[in-house]
């Protein structure tokens, strides 16, 4: 059975827009090490970086990466529906507020639908020994890494991955569009009707 969005493709497939790498290194700034007042002074950049992981899906578009354009990758987090639904109770409960299960229904309708500006869904998924839980992107987030690292690792690893396949992917893309072109107007239009 085929899935309409997803393929598996091979460690040495070239890398597109809409390939998800699961266990991705990343590099995250650290505040906590440094102080703000002293954040003024370049030198202590080095001190505030940290390496990490997260389940990440390559936002740069396809036909840059094609045309070898660019030299560094965007990649957002993606996280399994089931731990972004624990995140989810944990902030509702922080500002006192009771998650329900109908209140959960809406905010995946609303997350489906567009309406949450930082968040995208993404379908499960089970082909060819790639199983996937659904996925919440989160456009908060945005890393980048050196596409040959990335290209060496997921060759190095050896390992198939899932890559979005078309329209889902342009969905994807649009929504992470749709987060960066908000404007807000310091006075909005002035109502005369």
């Amino acid at each position: 059975m085929t899935d309409p969005w997803y393929r598996r493709v091979d460690a040495r497939t070239p890398l597109t827009q809409g390939d998800l790498v699961l266990n991705c290194p990343i590099v995250q700034w650290d505040w906590s090490t440094t102080r703000f007042e002293v954040a003024n002074n370049p030198e202590v950049l080095p001190e505030m970086v940290v390496a990490a992981e997260a389940d990440v899906v390559v936002m740069t578009q396809a036909c840059d990466l094609e045309e070898q354009k660019v030299e560094n990758v965007i990649l957002c987090p993606h996280l399994p529906l089931s731990d972004h639904k624990s995140l989810w109770e944990s902030s509702l409960r922080q500002n006192s507020q009771n998650p329900t299960s109908r209140n959960w229904e809406r905010h995946c309708s609303q997350v489906c639908n567009g309406f949450v500006w930082n968040l995208a869904m993404l379908n499960a998924s089970a082909i060819e020994g790639l199983s996937l839980e659904q996925r919440v992107v989160d456009f908060h987030e945005v890393f980048t890494i050196p596409r040959g690292f990335l290209e060496s690792l997921l060759r190095e690893r050896g390992t198939p991955r899932l890559r979005l396949l078309p329209p889902y992917r342009e969905h994807l893309s649009q929504a992470f569009a749709r987060f960066f072109m908000r404007v807000g107007l310091p006075v909005p239009v002035e109502r005369v009707w």
